[in-house]
């Protein structure tokens, strides 16, 4: 699993040092990771082929013509980029990328576990801050929900 955060700087390349624990999780048959920009936050994507399998299917799942089937391969497909570690462990992120996500500086990598996501530093701490209340808010009425269903009431 992607565990973790890390702050890591880009360099005047756009490479990124991709922690080893990350690193060690692409399993990808080319030796790197697959990164796209994120369809639930204003980041980049990025994992291992588990990752790129489980877009794929769902994309596969979608008849042709189902109204979110174009929109998931446009952003998926169309925004997706494979990259190779270099020697010292680095990719190299495309300006494109960088230039839509504010990345010029200082980044965070954030696991979430079968995938991470790669942030504008400051952007990142707004969003953790924003998600730690949701999941303060939103805590409370899940763990109502399961004992419900574990007491038979069905929720």
């Amino acid at each position: 699993m992607f565990l973790s955060t890390f702050e890591k700087q880009l360099d005047s390349k756009r490479r990124i040092v991709v922690p080893q624990e990350f690193r060690a999780l692409a399993v990808a048959p080319f030796g790197g990771v697959f990164c796209f920009p994120s369809i639930e936050a204003d980041c980049i994507e990025g994992g291992g082929k588990p990752l790129f399998d489980q877009y794929k299917a769902l994309i596969e799942d979608l008849p042709l013509g189902d109204p979110l089937r174009l929109p998931l391969e446009t952003v998926v497909y169309g925004g997706m980029h494979e990259f190779g570690f270099d020697t010292a462990g680095r990719i190299t992120l495309p300006e494109s990328l960088c230039d839509a996500f504010g990345l010029s500086d200082w980044v965070a990598l954030v696991g979430l576990g079968d995938r991470f996501q790669i942030w504008e530093r400051e952007a990142f701490r707004a969003h953790r801050s924003e998600q730690r209340q949701l999941a303060r808010e939103g805590l409370p009425a899940l763990r109502l929900q399961q004992r419900a269903q574990r007491l038979g009431g069905g929720g």
